[in-house]
């Protein structure tokens, strides 16, 4: 059997998802063409070498709409004979690009395919994509009492977990200030000159962050979840953020025969659905999917990326596994550096990637809370 491996990473810094952010002018097919001419010139492929371009987007309609990982992949210069597709598992989009392709590759199907993701939540904002319809009026029938959005689910899952306002706030003040102290020149590419992250504020404290409104009350919602503190502010989640990222996966035989260095192996590949009500929880039953699928144990594991939709997220998984939380987004998380939606796939393996190169460490595991109740789980091993 073939075994697939990670040639190279890369992303785009972070923009604010609104009008006058650093990207907003730039169209995201331009974002997602960046990083993929990116991958190809750096390694000298020929494009014809590519066997397919798998893409990660959410917000497929306006400037996202009409498969943008093809119209990406032809702004990019590649070969009209390279094909692509865009897939959509939420916030896992581009992970789930990156399990396709590996396991296309592990299949025999592909020699080589770039897994890749965009969003550009400032042209495209979020829930654009179900904008005058109602794609889950369906689901009443199976749920009676009613689904929320995610920022409700956060709120149940910080009562549920126990989490005081004052720990979310002291987690979120850490990511930013783990991020603003981190070296990211090595993953970044510039886009129109912009090479460090917008989303990133330095001077954010504990004490600003407890200045901020709760996001998600309202009277109805209070009555129907008395549990709930109403701790979830913009100040503990992910902004809206426009960004592209995307890696260049193989064989190793075809690495070897274009004279390529494989930097990581995959070692283990989950993905499973959670409760819809609860929906960010998945990445607890995902993990231990994944650990058991690669034979590992928690403990063996040197860095850990589980994104930072809303800080309950995290915080909820770590208490789970009794993780130090050193090793935990040891470089800032989506709090901090944003969360561009189908893009962050491929952003948290690239960080996890350089993290582990620039520390000696072995192994990684990221993990993705997603829309709808599921959650995809990789584990990757560096190659020495």
């Amino acid at each position: 059997m073939a075994e697939a491996v990670i040639i190279d990473v890369v992303r785009t810094a972070s923009g604010r998802g609104k009008p006058g952010g650093a990207l907003s002018g730039t169209h995201p097919a331009e974002l997602l063409a960046t990083v993929i001419r990116t991958l190809v010139e750096r390694n000298g492929l020929a494009g014809t070498e590519i066997d397919d371009v798998i893409a990660g987007c959410v917000g497929q309609v306006g400037d996202q709409a009409l498969n943008i990982a093809r119209t990406a992949t032809l702004v990019a210069g590649l070969p009209e004979e390279v094909p692509a597709t865009t897939v959509d598992r939420q916030c896992g989009s581009s992970q789930q690009a990156v399990h396709f392709a590996a396991q296309g590759v592990l299949a025999g199907a592909y020699d080589v395919a770039i897994a890749c993701g965009v969003e550009s939540m400032s042209r495209v904002p979020m829930g654009s994509a179900n904008a005058g319809g109602d794609p889950l009026g369906p689901l009443a029938a199976r749920f009676p009492e009613g689904l929320v959005n995610q920022g409700v689910s956060a709120e149940i899952i910080a009562a549920r977990w126990k989490f005081s306002r004052a720990q979310l706030d002291e987690y979120s003040a850490r990511s930013h200030q783990r991020a603003a102290t981190s070296d990211f020149r090595r993953e970044v590419v510039p886009v129109g000159g912009h090479t460090v992250d917008e989303t990133i504020r330095p001077g954010t404290t504990i004490e600003a962050l407890a200045g901020l409104r709760p996001s998600f009350r309202t009277d109805e919602l209070a009555g129907r979840f008395p549990e709930i503190g109403w701790h979830i502010t913009p100040g503990n989640s992910s902004p809206l953020t426009d960004g592209a990222s995307a890696a260049l996966i193989m064989s190793t035989g075809k690495a070897h025969a274009l004279g390529l260095t494989p930097r990581a192996r995959f070692a283990g590949f989950a993905i499973t659905g959670s409760d819809p009500l609860l929906m960010l929880t998945g990445v607890i039953p995902a993990t231990t999917r994944v650990l058991a699928r690669s034979g590992l144990s928690i403990d063996d594991i040197d860095a850990f990326e589980v994104n930072e939709a809303f800080a309950p997220v995290p915080l909820a998984w770590a208490q789970e596994f009794n993780v130090d939380q050193a090793r935990l987004n040891p470089r800032g998380g989506a709090i901090a550096l944003g969360h561009p939606l189908g893009g962050s796939g491929t952003r948290l393996l690239t960080t996890l990637l350089h993290h582990l190169e620039d520390t000696g460490g072995r192994y990684g595991l990221q993990t993705m809370c997603e829309g709808g109740g599921m959650a995809n789980a990789t584990v990757i091993e560096r190659v020495s």
